[in-house]
């Protein structure tokens, strides 16, 4: 593969709610474990990354019809492994050809409403008195969605504060409010997100900014519902604290 390939650009950057899109086909192989892949010039998949699983989906043309399994990103390249649903000429996969993208929205609707929950929670845990917690990262996959912290909490406010985080989410997805994500310049980033950015987004930046309703934002790379509402209830499921760090898990209706 040409290792000066570009970038692959991320449609699903800007347009979180597009599943459909036309791409170009520019590398069809086979990886080192024999997963079929290919990469294209532009993707609405998104890949596996920032704690949020893949989504999966197809990518055809008249010639063939290609099994999207699993998405991956490395160096700013988006890897597309799957498998050809039948037998395919190698000319009919060739640099330049022109493919339509199809994400499967349940997918990605479930995920999206995932990832959506743990920032919501972030916002609960800040708003119910627990300040001094830093989020260092977040799990939104099925098998036990949870978000990080750096900072422990005392054991004797758990069960109260469980409940107040609770009724915080209850109470901010009742009311509802549009997501929006924004590609800024830092210093427009860091006072959409109240002031400040982790000390790992470089400060000749760009970041995406993600904001849900009133609430500050954060910077992520991942999808999101479009308004709060969309997510439904979440519910804390457990709270472990263990050599300086904080893991609430939770789960969303």
């Amino acid at each position: 593969m040409d290792e000066n390939l570009s970038s692959t650009k991320l449609e699903y950057y800007e347009e979180m709610f597009k599943l459909q899109s036309t791409a170009t086909l520019l590398y069809s192989f086979l990886n080192e474990d024999g997963r079929q892949t290919l990469v294209l010039d532009s993707t609405i998949f998104h890949p596996q990354g920032g704690g949020q699983p893949s989504d999966k989906g197809f990518i055809s043309n008249p010639h063939f019809n290609f099994v999207v399994e699993d998405v991956r990103s490395k160096d700013k390249i988006v890897y597309h492994y799957g498998y050809f649903e039948k037998p395919v000429d190698d000319n009919n996969i060739q640099k330049g050809a022109q493919v339509l993208l199809n994400v499967d929205e349940d997918r990605r609707r479930f995920s999206s409403r995932l990832h959506s929950a743990g920032h919501l929670l972030d916002i609960c845990v800040r708003n119910v008195g627990w300040e001094h917690l830093e989020p260092t990262k977040g799990h939104h996959f099925p098998d036990g969605p949870f978000v990080e912290y750096k900072g422990v909490v005392p054991q004797n406010e758990l069960q109260s504060k469980i409940k107040e985080i609770e009724l915080e989410a209850s109470d901010l997805i009742s009311k509802g409010g549009k997501v929006f994500v924004s590609v800024l310049p830092y210093d427009k980033a860091s006072e959409m997100c109240g002031g400040s950015l982790p000390d790992c987004i470089p400060k000749d930046s760009i970041p995406r900014i993600v904001k849900l309703g009133e609430s500050p934002g954060c910077p992520c790379g991942g999808t999101h519902v479009g308004d709060i509402n969309e997510i439904s209830s979440l519910k804390v499921s457990q709270i472990r604290t263990k050599k300086g760090l904080t893991k609430i898990f939770y789960n969303v209706g």
